[in-house]
Formats: C-alpha cells, sequence, structure tokens
C-alpha cells in the first residue's frame, strides 16, 4: 500500500512511520518542521533500513498539496499534522482552526484530487470533555471545553459527514488517549518545543536534570492519592494500531471511531514513582492548585479497536517509563537539529 503521512516527522509520526515501514508499505511524508526535526526523519531511516520520500509543505498550502499527493498517489493517508496545546489554544484559537481544521479542508480537497478515499485520523479523548461515565466508550456524548479539543471534533464531523456523501470513502478515527514512552532503540522519542505541556516529558526533564521539579497540579482530586488520573498507553501500542487500522480502511466504509487506550488509569504520584523506579534518579516535585478546566479521573474502554480492529495495547507502566527514560537519558537536549 502507498501511504501518505502527514506530520510523520512528530513523536507519534516517527514511530508509526517505523511500523508503516516495518509491515512493507511504501511511504511519502509530509511536514514543515513547525514542532518536529529532521534528525527525526534521518533516524527513522536508519532504524527501519528503508527508503521514503519527503516533501516539506504546510497544511495551509492546498496547491502544494494538491501536487504532491497527485505526484505520490497515495492508497491512503494518515493524518497527524497539526497544532495540539490546549492552553496555546485558548490563546490563539484562529491559528488551531487555520491549522488544524482549514488545513484538513485542504488535505481532504487533495485527497479527491489525488482520487485517494481511505484516511486514518489522529484524534484525540478530549472530544470526551468531562466524562459523565468510565470507562469511556466510543458512544459516550462528544463535546470539548477548549478550542484545540472543538478543532478536532469539527474535523471528525467533517468526516463523518463526506463518509455520508460518499460511498467510496472511508475514515478511521483514532481517539487517543496518553502517548507515552519511546522507540525501544532510544533513537526517537518526544522532543516537544519549550515546556513540555504533557506529564511523562516534564518528568523526563526533571530526571535528566534539564528542569528543577514537577508541578502536581492538584492534590485534592477523588483519586486514590489525591492527584489527578489518566490511562496513559506506549507509543509503540498506539503506532500499531495505525498498521490495523489502515488494513481497516481496506475493507471497510464510512466513518468509525476507536479508542487507544489501556483501560486503566495511572495517577501523577503514580508515573513518578514509577519513573523514579526505572531512571533511577529523585523526582523533585510540588503541589500546585489545579488547573482549570483539568479533571479527575479519565481511562478508555478500548473495547471496540480489540473486536474490529484486533487490536490491543500490551506495554505496561515500566517499560513506558523505561523506555522513556533511556531517549531522554541517551538524548538530553532532544534531537540535535531543528528548524
Amino acid at each position: 500500500m502507498r501511504v501518505l503521512i502527514t506530520g510523520g516527522a512528530g513523536y507519534i509520526g516517527t514511530h508509526t512511520m517505523l511500523e508503516v515501514l516495518g509491515a512493507g508499505h511504501e511511504v511519502c511524508v509530509i511536514d514543515n518542521f513547525s514542532n518536529s526535526a529532521p534528525e527525526a526523519l534521518e533516524r527513522v531511516k536508519t532504524l527501519s533500513n528503508r527508503t521514503f520520500t519527503f516533501q516539506n509543505a504546510d497544511m495551509r498550502d492546498r496547491e502544494g498539496l494538491t501536487r504532491h499527493l497527485k505526484d505520490f498517489k497515495p492508497d491512503a493517508v494518515i493524518h497527524f499534522a497539526g497544532l495540539k496545546a490546549v492552553g496555546e489554544s485558548v490563546e490563539k484559537p484562529l491559528e488551531y482552526y487555520e491549522n488544524n481544521v482549514q488545513g484538513t479542508i485542504n488535505l481532504l480537497q487533495a485527497m479527491k484530487a489525488a482520487d485517494c478515499n481511505n484516511i486514518v485520523f489522529s484524534s484525540s479523548a478530549t472530544v470526551y470533555g468531562d466524562p459523565d461515565f468510565l470507562p469511556i466508550t466510543e458512544d459516550h456524548p462528544l463535546r470539548s471545553t477548549n478550542p484545540y479539543g472543538r478543532s478536532k471534533l469539527h474535523i471528525e464531523e467533517m468526516l463523518r459527514d463526506l463518509a455520508a456523501s460518499d460511498p467510496d470513502f472511508t475514515a478511521a478515527i483514532l481517539r487517543y488517549f496518553n502517548p507515552v514512552g519511546a522507540h525501544e532503540s532510544g533513537r526517537i522519542g518526544e522532543d516537544p518545543s519549550g515546556i513540555p505541556n504533557n506529564l511523562m516529558p516534564m518528568i523526563a526533564q526533571v530526571a535528566v536534570g534539564r528542569r528543577d521539579q514537577v508541578k502536581v497540579f492538584g492534590n485534592d482530586y477523588d483519586t486514590p492519592d489525591g492527584t489527578g488520573v489518566r490511562d496513559y498507553i506506549h507509543v509503540v501500542d498506539l503506532a500499531k494500531a495505525h498498521v490495523a487500522a489502515l488494513d481497516w480502511t481496506q475493507s471497510h466504509q464510512g466513518a468509525r471511531a476507536f479508542n487507544l487506550g489501556v483501560g486503566q488509569g495511572v495517577s501523577v504520584m503514580e508515573m513518578i514513582d514509577a519513573f523514579a523506579t526505572a531512571s533511577g534518579r529523585e523526582i523533585p516535585f510540588q503541589n500546585d492548585p489545579r488547573r482549570k478546566g483539568d479533571i479527575a479521573t479519565c481511562y478508555a474502554d478500548p473495547a471496540r479497536a480489540e473486536a474490529e480492529l484486533g487490536w490491543k495495547a500490551h506495554i505496561g507502566l515500566a517499560e513506558m517509563c523505561g523506555s522513556c527514560w533511556h531517549w531522554q537519558d541517551t538524548n538530553p537536549n532532544g534531537y540535535k537539529t531543528k528548524v
């Protein structure tokens, strides 16, 4: 299969590239390196011992996207490219709608021009908002409390509308919970720009000495230790789900959502303790007030993905922390080159 991957140089994109290449597919990557590094693609090339094509392009450039898709002629697209920081989306909502929503419209129009009808979309559990029940199934009401989440929800609705209008169009909508960890080689991993928005890269940067301490936002939630509980999934398990979703698009029609999670929660303090064990380092932390919009507990029911995609997460918390530490310890400052 010929697979075009937008945002393929990013954290989840690089790990997914390895799995897609390992499954024998041909790959073309589109990225503008707004939050990624060219070095990451070079490492994927070395790890996979495979070649792939690359186009430096922006999702807002409809003509450029159309040209690249017509040249490559993909059988399917995996769509990662987009902005993803909740706080930043509140400050810059128009940028999020332009990059994420308009960028996806451009991509879908380019796909139509290239006669490509299959897409695997990188969505998020943020489309559920504050959960009404746990574990969260795909039938949970959809809502979001910030522009980032709403941009994902708008895209999901577009994909459902497009599938309803075109019987040849197929979309696998993958709702991620909390991706963490790194490839076992330690060669690729999460390398956020600026202060990390997510818990594990913050812990890792504290462990390696780049930051002084982890801020724990709220220790008075109704959870076993008072800190927030989330469903963390290893990025390699997540990447394997995209290969399963690609296969699913070849034999199904319509738009279908799938939760990608482990199905159980881990608290902030449990994560800090597990990372301290994996790294052999003390992880200083301080308790801060709750952040507005945060919730106590969130975890997935991933049964649909197991039943319909034949996929299930297998990697546990110790390996999540160990692989992340291996990446951070061998790459204390992340990738060498950024543009």
